[in-house]
C-alpha cells in the first residue's frame, strides 16, 4: 500500500500537467494562445495588488518591530500556560492570520528547536493546517477585483482562524498525551 500511493504521489502532478493541455488540443481549444492570454490577465493582477502587498508587509514588519506582538504575547501567556498549552505556540496564532511566510518560518524554527514529535511542533504543524492567512487573503485577493467592503469577511475569517486554533489545541492535546 505504501508503494502505491508513493507511486500516486511521484506520477500524479506529472499525469496532470500533461493531461490539462492535451484534454484541451482534443476539444480543439486554442492551448498556447490561452496560455498566454491567461499569463497577461495573471501580470496585470499581479501589477495591481503590489500596493495591497506593500501596504501588509509594512503593516506586518510595524506589528512585530514595534513590539507589539511581544506585549500581547507576554500578556496572554499566563492563561495559556494555566491551561496547559504550551506559551511557546501563542506568536503562530498571532502571526498565520498576518503572514503565511511569517508564521511558516516560526514554525519552522519551533520545530528545529522542539522537535517535530514535540508537543509543540505537533501544535504547530496542525495550526499551521488549521488556519489561513486570512489578513493576506482580503488584502491580495480583494485589492485584485477592487472590493472595498469586507467587514464580513474579516469578521468570519478572523472567527475562523480563532477556531482552527483551538481546535489545533485541544486535538493535539487529546491525541498526543
Amino acid at each position: 500500500m505504501y508503494a502505491l500511493v508513493n507511486l500516486i504521489s511521484a506520477w500524479a502532478i506529472p499525469v496532470i500537467l500533461a493531461f490539462i493541455p492535451l484534454y484541451a488540443y482534443m476539444k480543439k481549444v486554442p492551448v498556447y494562445e490561452s496560455f498566454v492570454e491567461g499569463a497577461k490577465d495573471g501580470f496585470s493582477t499581479a501589477i495591481s495588488i503590489i500596493p495591497h502587498l506593500v501596504g501588509m508587509m509594512v503593516a506586518i514588519s510595524v506589528f512585530r518591530a514595534s513590539g507589539a506582538m511581544d506585549y500581547f504575547v507576554g500578556w496572554i501567556a499566563p492563561l495559556f500556560q494555566h491551561l496547559g498549552v504550551p506559551s511557546e505556540i501563542l506568536p503562530l496564532g498571532i502571526l498565520r492570520p498576518i503572514t503565511g511566510t511569517g508564521s511558516l518560518a516560526f514554525t519552522t524554527d519551533l520545530i528545529k528547536t522542539y522537535g517535530p514529535d514535540s508537543m509543540i511542533g505537533r501544535i504547530a504543524s496542525t495550526i499551521q493546517g488549521s488556519t489561513d492567512t486570512t489578513l493576506y487573503v482580503l488584502t491580495v485577493y480583494f485589492g485584485a477585483v477592487g472590493i472595498r467592503n469586507g467587514r464580513y469577511a474579516l469578521k468570519v475569517g478572523l472567527f475562523s482562524d480563532v477556531v482552527g486554533f483551538i481546535a489545533a489545541i485541544v486535538i493535539c492535546l487529546l491525541i498526543f498525551p
